[in-house]
């Protein structure tokens, strides 16, 4: 045995066979007895008696200069010394070819889990609503929810393909491609961040897989789905302040959690506009007052005081009405036409551009829709509430022409019964 005074190993070279191993004493320092026959071999044993094998070497062509490098093989007892040696050797072959086992290792444990990576992901996702947030994170943790404490590199392409037929099947297209889209996402900041990490839906549509073609729901026209929901509302719809929702949505085509959330801070009846702060695009929004969106408010205001939430509600955690879509089956049935409440969107879209063929640049500044970023578009100057303000009442005065005029069928048969 080779001692050094001040180091805290000893210089022991000994055949690493079962006895041997097994007749190392523990001292009160841990040392490392190496193997005689294959250099950079060897066995730490720590005062605790606990024995390891490992593997010491030095990379790059610094020589002696270069630093050494510790691979811990695994514990004597779990690993034979026989197994033990014939993965010493593979691995200092692999070393005489240039790899670095240690520097693969030190990467492996820092590739993030798919929790950890979605966490990164969310932080640089800070200007979307509250809403989108806890639809994707219900999407991780409902959805890929025994997958979250895996590392990155240990989820296949084929488990996405599998994962994405289940899902498919299960809870319909629209879900499947939602989930696997957004991990895809997930993946490509932390395949910037550690070389060699693939991404498996990108590996997944490279070996012929597809997303579920997108079927955009088909409506109507205003003229018939229009006075259908209106009766519907009337019937179905008990409590005024929840009709106000829905005639909010039919006059202003807002999205649905954007009325939900309004305040009176938000509503300047004097100069007629409408702010609405939190928006999808992540854009505040202004919108002018229709006579009537004037009129709806007014009714609100005797009702709330002009305080607070425009819709408040003691039975919400959130301090204001939430949840709509329990109503949505009762108004289909007694308007004889399915109802959704973004169909007051498409509804106003329709309206102002193929009834009043209102410029679409123009429409998606009333609706909020995110705008490419087209050259051309970006020359003018954005709308203003006072240009936006005749249009919008055109808009209300034509979905009251509608309202008026009742169904298109309903009028085709009292001229056929005339006829």
């Amino acid at each position: 045995m080779e001692a050094a005074t001040g180091k805290r190993t000893a210089r022991l070279r000994i055949t690493l066979n079962k006895r041997n191993v097994a007749a190392l004493e523990p001292g009160d320092k841990p040392y490392i007895a190496w193997d005689d026959r294959l250099i950079g071999f060897g066995v730490r044993v720590q005062p605790s008696g606990l024995k390891s094998f490992l593997v010491n070497y030095r990379t790059g062509a610094g020589g002696r200069k270069a630093p050494n490098k510790r691979v811990v093989i695994g514990r004597f007892g779990r690993v034979a010394p026989d197994q033990a040696r014939r993965i010493a050797r593979t691995m200092l072959g692999k070393v005489a070819d240039g790899e670095d086992p240690a520097g693969k290792r030190a990467q492996a444990r820092s590739i993030p889990t798919l929790r950890e990576a979605f966490h990164d992901y969310m932080s640089t996702k800070a200007h979307h609503a509250r809403k989108t947030e806890t639809a994707y994170r219900r999407a991780i943790e409902f959805y890929l929810g025994d997958w979250v404490s895996r590392p990155l590199d240990a989820i296949e392409y084929r488990e996405v393909e599998a994962r994405f037929i289940l899902l498919t099947r299960k809870h319909g297209w629209g879900i499947a491609n939602q989930v696997i889209s957004l991990l895809r996402s997930v993946y490509r900041r932390s395949c910037v961040d550690h070389e060699g990490l693939r991404n498996p839906v990108d590996l997944w549509l490279a070996a012929g897989g597809r997303f579920n073609p997108v079927v955009r729901r088909v409506i109507s026209s205003p003229s018939e789905v229009l006075p259908c929901w209106y009766r519907g509302i009337e019937a179905a719809v008990k409590d005024p302040a929840i009709r106000c929702i829905f005639w909010i949505g039919m006059y202003s085509g807002m999205r649905r959690g954007e009325i939900l959330t309004l305040r009176w801070e938000n509503v300047d009846m004097e100069r007629r506009v409408l702010r609405v702060p939190h928006t999808k695009t992540g854009t505040p929004l202004e919108l002018p007052i229709t006579r009537q969106l004037a009129s709806v408010l007014e009714r609100r205001k005797q009702e709330t005081d002009g305080n607070g939430w425009l819709f408040p509600s003691a039975a919400s955690r959130s301090g204001h009405i939430s949840v709509l879509t329990h109503l949505y089956a009762p108004i289909s049935h007694a308007g004889g036409m399915k109802f959704w409440f973004h169909g007051f969107r498409n509804c106003l879209i329709t309206v102002a551009e193929r009834e009043l063929m209102l410029p679409r640049s123009l429409t998606k500044r009333l609706v909020n829709h995110a705008r490419p970023s087209d050259v051309t578009e970006g020359y003018a100057a954005d709308w203003s509430i006072g240009q936006l303000r005749e249009p919008a009442q055109r808009i209300a005065d034509r979905i009251d022409a509608i309202l008026e005029a009742g169904p298109e069928w309903e009028t085709d048969t009292v001229m056929d019964d005339t006829a």
